[in-house]
C-alpha cells in the first residue's frame, strides 16, 4: 500500500481539496485527514479570467505564470496542512481549457491543466503524479471523467446499479453495474452545466461567489422559454462518451436569452436546467439506478437537490448517507489515481472516456524516481 495525498482544484475554482489515502490503486485502505483551502478572491478572479483567455493564451504568458505560481503555492500549503507522512502526491492541477475530439471532426483533441508539478515535488520532498488526462485525449478519448474507476472501488459493497453524480462547475455522472469496466458495467460522462453558470450568475447579480443556500434560486421561477431553448441543445441528446469545458454552454445561455432574466428567475432557470441535464443523462444508462448519490458542491444547494428530486424517479441522496465524504471524494480519488499511475494501471476505459481500450496515463516527477 502507498500513502498518498490527492489534490483537486475543480471547475468551481473555489479552492484546493486535499486528502490522505492509503491505497494500492485498486483497493482503498485507510482514509486519513481531508481539508479544503479556499483560494483568496484575487486568485479565484484571476483563474476565472484564465478560462476566458485560455484559447489565445501563450504558454509563456506572464499572467499565466503568475497564476500558476500562486496556484502551486496554495497546493504546497495544502500538502503541508494535511500533516501526515506520505509517499506520493496526486496533483490534478487546474483545468483552463478542455477541447476533446468531437464526433465527425478531424481536429485533434486538447486538454490543458496548469500547475507546477516539479515545484510541488521540490517543495514537499514527495514524488508527484500529474497530467492525468493528456494520454487519453491524445488517443481519441474525452479525457474525462477520471474518477469512475475509484468510485466503483468505493461502491464495491453497495446495491447496484448505482448512479454517482458529481456537481462541480460541470456535472458528471458514473453508472456502476455489477461487473467491472471491461464488462461494460462502468459508464461515465459529463451531464451538462452545474454550479459553474450559477456561480457566475450569482457573482454578477449579488457580488457573492455563489448562490449561498440556494436562496437566490428559491426566490425565483424558471423561465419556460429560456429553459426550452436550453433543453434543445444537442449535447443533451448526444450519446456518451462526452465531456464539457467549463464555458461550453456560455454561448447557449446568451442565445437563449438568460441575461434578460431577473437575478432570481435567472438563478432558478439555471438550477432547473442543471436538473434537466441530469434527467437527460439517465436515458443513456443501461438500466435505472437503485439510487443517486450526489457529491460535489451542488449537494449543498437545497434548490439543486430539490430540483433533482423532482426530475428523477429514484431516490436522490448526498453521498454522506453511505459514509463517503463529499467534500473530499475527488481529492481522495486523485490519491488513488496517483497510485495507479505509479503501478502502471489503466486510468480510463471505453465506457468512461471513449478510450480505445483500458488506457494508462499520467506522468511522474520527484525525488523517488
Amino acid at each position: 500500500m502507498l500513502r498518498t495525498i490527492g489534490l483537486m482544484s475543480g471547475t468551481s475554482l473555489d479552492g484546493v481539496d486535499a486528502a490522505w489515502v492509503e491505497t494500492d490503486g485498486e483497493s482503498i485502505g485507510r482514509l486519513g485527514p481531508a481539508l479544503t483551502l479556499p483560494y483568496d478572491p484575487a486568485l479565484r478572479r484571476d483563474l476565472r479570467s484564465l478560462l476566458d483567455r485560455a484559447p489565445e493564451l501563450a504558454p509563456d504568458d506572464p499572467f499565466l505564470a503568475d497564476c500558476v505560481a500562486r496556484l502551486t503555492a496554495r497546493h504546497v500549503e495544502a500538502v503541508r496542512a494535511i500533516g501526515w507522512q506520505a509517499d506520493l502526491i496526486g496533483f490534478h492541477g487546474q483545468t483552463i481549457l478542455h477541447r476533446p475530439a468531437r464526433p465527425g471532426s478531424n481536429a485533434p483533441g486538447f486538454t490543458w491543466q496548469v500547475g507546477d508539478a516539479a515545484r510541488l515535488a521540490r517543495e514537499t520532498g514527495l514524488s508527484v503524479a500529474y497530467d492525468f488526462r493528456s494520454a487519453d485525449v491524445a488517443a481519441g478519448g474525452q479525457g474525462a471523467p477520471l474518477v469512475p474507476i475509484v468510485q466503483a472501488a468505493m461502491a464495491r459493497d453497495l446495491p447496484k446499479p448505482l448512479a454517482v453524480l458529481n456537481l462541480g462547475g460541470v456535472g458528471n455522472v458514473t453508472w456502476i453495474g455489477q461487473g467491472g469496466p471491461e464488462a461494460g458495467e462502468l459508464i461515465a460522462f459529463d451531464t451538462g452545466p452545474a454550479n459553474g453558470p450559477l456561480d457566475d450568475w450569482a457573482r454578477r447579480a449579488t457580488g457573492e461567489a455563489y448562490d449561498r443556500d440556494g436562496r437566490l434560486a428559491m426566490a425565483g421561477q424558471p423561465d419556460g422559454g429560456v429553459l426550452a431553448r436550453l433543453i434543445a441543445h444537442p449535447y443533451l441528446a448526444a450519446p456518451p462518451p462526452k465531456s464539457l469545458d467549463r464555458l461550453d454552454f456560455d454561448r447557449a445561455l446568451k442565445e437563449a436569452g438568460a441575461a434578460a432574466l431577473s437575478p432570481w428567475d435567472g438563478a432558478a432557470t439555471l438550477v432547473a436546467f442543471c436538473a434537466v441535464c441530469v434527467a437527460a443523462a439517465a436515458r443513456h444508462f443501461p438500466s435505472p439506478p437503485v439510487q443517486w448519490l450526489v457529491t460535489g458542491g451542488g449537494r449543498r444547494n437545497p434548490a439543486i437537490m430539490r430540483a433533482l428530486a423532482s426530475a428523477l424517479t429514484e431516490p436522490v441522496r448526498p453521498v454522506e448517507v453511505v459514509g463517503w465524504n463529499g467534500d473530499a471524494l475527488e481529492a481522495q480519488a486523485f490519491g488513488v489515481l496517483a497510485a495507479r499511475v505509479w503501478r502502471g494501471l489503466p486510468l480510463t476505459f471505453p465506457g468512461t472516456t471513449g478510450a480505445p481500450g483500458p488506457l494508462r496515463g499520467g506522468r511522474l516527477v520527484g525525488p523517488l524516481l
